[in-house]
């Protein structure tokens, strides 16, 4: 124990002769967590909408002021050319182009289904979605009008409606930032452990200081372990300082218990510190290190479900994020910080870390090689 004593003083004492890492491990997180939390979001905004109305009826200009009245929808222009529309949508100066034929208002009055055409720029697909799912949504009320409108007064029966009322549990406003954040802390603490763990063992072996300790008695298992305290303690410390800028700069919630997520956090590194040092073992120099971890880290991180939902991957991806470190903790950090779950929420996911940070610990002490 001693002697890993003595190896981790030394590591810190190398990391923070560094000045360049020792200010990026400060100044990383608070970069990273005051551009990418605001920054990164799936929200649609504002949709520009070019109308070509054909009809000019009572009925079109209804529908046409419905979408004026929405929060989502802008009505950047109208004419009556197709070519002019398509031609605005190809020089991104509209994302729809929504053509209100002839006999619309006509069909409306005397009862017979009417249509409207919607050529939505699908260029990026779920802002497409979206916007196209604002329009049903705008023009579903509209038909709703309509039809109250067109019930015969004399009628003595009740239009019958069902009145259906949401709520959205865990993230009631819908605040993307809260959504995003637990994912910007995981990148934050995987770039931390993952690439500065790597590179300072493969600088080491550049500059020749590591054969230093090849030719003493230190044992294996003590030389990784000493890797990988320092770095697992700057990460956790990372995290600790994130935590603290979503708090006081987004006013991120935290309902469940930190000290569940600091031990999910812990695993994790261990995790990843573990294959950074596996990594490191077999790279020659920093370049080619950065190579691998960085097909590693993208790898991991887009598969993980911070962008996109684990759930609608196909199967060999669902498969794939068995092994994926990056994954567990995503869902660590939503469920406790979002939904406050507990120890027996997450077990799952701390079992499964736990796994393979043994596995990838015990492949990196198994791959170095003490040779002089």
């Amino acid at each position: 124990m001693r002697t890993i004593l003595f190896l981790i003083r030394k590591e810190f004492l190398q990391i923070f002769r560094n000045k360049f890492i020792s200010k990026a491990i400060f100044a990383v997180p608070i970069v990273q967590m005051l551009i990418l939390v605001p920054a990164i979001t799936f929200e649609l905004k504002k949709v520009d909408v070019l109308v070509i109305d054909k009809d000019m009826s009572p009925e079109s200009r209804g529908l046409i002021s419905k979408l004026e009245g929405s929060t989502f929808f802008r009505i950047m222009g109208m004419t009556y050319n197709e070519k002019e529309a398509n031609s605005l949508m190809h020089r991104n100066k509209c994302n729809i182009v929504l053509h209100i034929p002839e006999n619309f208002g006509k069909d409306i009055v005397t009862g017979r289904q009417a249509k409207i055409v919607a050529a939505i720029d699908a260029i990026n697909a779920s802002s497409a979605q979206l916007a196209w799912a604002y329009l049903n949504g705008i023009v579903r009320d509209y038909n709703s009008i309509l039809t109250i409108k067109n019930i015969n007064n004399s009628a003595p029966a009740a239009i019958p409606i069902i009145d259906i009322r949401n709520r959205y549990w865990y993230n009631e406003e819908l605040n993307y930032k809260y959504y995003m954040l637990p994912g910007i802390l995981v990148i934050l603490v995987t770039a931390i452990g993952f690439l500065l763990a790597g590179l300072n063992m493969v600088r080491e072996k550049e500059i020749g200081t590591i054969e230093q300790i090849n030719v003493t008695p230190v044992r294996k298992s003590q030389f990784i372990v000493a890797k990988m305290v320092p770095f697992l303690i700057i990460g956790l410390v990372d995290l600790a300082l994130g935590l603290a800028i979503g708090k006081i700069t987004f006013n991120i919630p935290f309902n469940g218990s930190i000290l569940l997520l600091f031990l999910g956090s812990t695993i994790f590194l261990i995790a990843v510190l573990g294959l950074a040092v596996f990594i490191s073992t077999f790279s020659g120099s920093q370049q080619q290190f950065m190579f691998v971890a960085f097909f590693c880290m993208i790898i991991f991180i887009l598969m993980s479900g911070i962008f996109t939902p684990y759930e609608s991957m196909p199967q060999w991806a669902q498969d794939f994020n068995l092994i994926n470190p990056v994954a567990y903790l995503m869902r660590v950090n939503r469920m406790v910080m979002l939904k406050g779950s507990s120890f027996t929420d997450i077990s799952r996911e701390l079992i499964s870390l736990s796994v393979l940070a043994v596995l990838f610990t015990t492949f990196a002490v198994r791959r170095y090689r003490k040779t002089a």
